[in-house]
């Protein structure tokens, strides 16, 4: 992954699991498929946690 911020995202039944470089891993629940989709597709992987999934999930 091309991230400076990120190293890893995987998604399950609604588990969007990342691992943050500096912090390890952290697990989101009930993230549409939709949004893990769009977040692998995304330019900006930090950005768009940014944007749509932090304080979100």
């Amino acid at each position: 992954m091309n991230s400076s911020a990120i190293g890893q995202i995987e998604w399950s039944n609604g588990t969007l699991s990342i691992w943050f470089h500096d912090s390890g891993k952290y697990d989101y629940y009930g993230v549409p498929q939709s949004v893990y989709d769009a977040f692998l597709n995304s330019s900006s992987k930090g950005q768009f946690f940014n944007d749509h999934i932090r304080d979100r999930y």
